[in-house]
């Protein structure tokens, strides 16, 4: 199971991935702010964090560079409505694993989780499937 910080002024934000992200697996924990989430990361060991573009006290942009200037292990997605090139510049080196569309859908949900969870070694690889031996064998 990942543990999984979703930060947003409204939770509402994330409603269409929420299910996804319990149906494959992650336990979800909340912060409704930049300090909220640095406190709730200080207390508690997450694998991942998702940040909405604007919070009440900072973009979740700079939530991020915070965050990795502490922990640089942690995987984080940002909600952001910058174009790719634009968006490439601004998180250029803080190792974001993805970039999600403002309001994500279930499909952002679906990849959001398929690269944590292949990051956090929970699925198996094509190539290490081959190597099983077959049941029956």
């Amino acid at each position: 199971m990942s543990r999984l910080l979703l930060v947003a002024k409204e939770q509402s934000v994330f409603s269409s991935i929420v299910p996804v992200i319990e149906e494959k697996g992650g336990d979800i924990h909340w912060a409704d702010s930049g300090e909220q989430a640095i406190s709730a990361i200080g207390r508690k060991a997450m694998d991942a964090i998702v940040v909405d573009e604007k919070l009440e006290d900072t973009t979740g942009l700079a939530l991020i560079e915070k965050i990795v200037s502490v922990n640089p292990m942690i995987n984080s997605a940002l909600v952001s409505s910058l174009n790719e090139k634009a968006y490439h510049e601004a998180s250029e080196g803080l190792g974001i694993l993805m970039q999600l569309p403002p309001e994500p859908k279930e499909t952002d949900g679906r990849r959001l989780m398929s690269k944590l969870n292949q990051i956090l070694g929970f699925t198996t690889s094509v190539a290490d499937e081959s190597k099983s031996p077959s049941p029956h064998s």
